[in-house]
């Protein structure tokens, strides 16, 4: 057994080459193999996301508090509340963040393939992130 003491890993801010805005991130597990589950809690600040990114094994998302938004590629971007749950297939092109008025904290649950558990891409535009929500 592992127990970490939540003053063992401090928070750290989300690197700009992988999100837009303000984001900080805590880790929750990064298991060692053969397990392959990694989880971190996420609070993104007003209108802060991430850039478009895939998972090799799929991610679940968790909303803890906020208003947020996501958006897979071609689908319309969907408002994201308390309690809601996303299941993103893998290989599904997406981004997930913030409203752009209130901000949003989610558990970002994925599991590693050969060592990866996320492919990061492109910043989303303003454009796409202003987009009118369909939810």
């Amino acid at each position: 057994m592992d127990l970490y003491s939540a003053t063992d890993r401090p928070s750290r801010q989300g690197p700009e080459s992988y999100f837009s805005g303000t984001v900080w991130i805590d880790p929750i597990v990064e298991a060692p193999e053969p397990a392959r589950v990694r989880a971190l809690r996420v609070a993104f600040q007003p209108g802060a996301r991430t850039a478009w990114h895939t998972h090799p094994l799929g991610q679940t998302l968790y909303v803890m508090s906020g208003v947020g938004r996501f958006q897979t590629e071609g689908e319309a971007v969907v408002t994201l509340r308390p309690g809601d749950t996303v299941w993103i297939p893998p290989g599904e092109k997406h981004w997930h963040g913030a409203a752009p008025d209130t901000a949003m904290v989610h558990l970002a649950i994925q599991e590693a393939l050969d060592g990866s558990n996320v492919d990061w891409m492109e910043h989303v535009t303003d454009a796409d992130y202003q987009a009118q929500p369909a939810s």
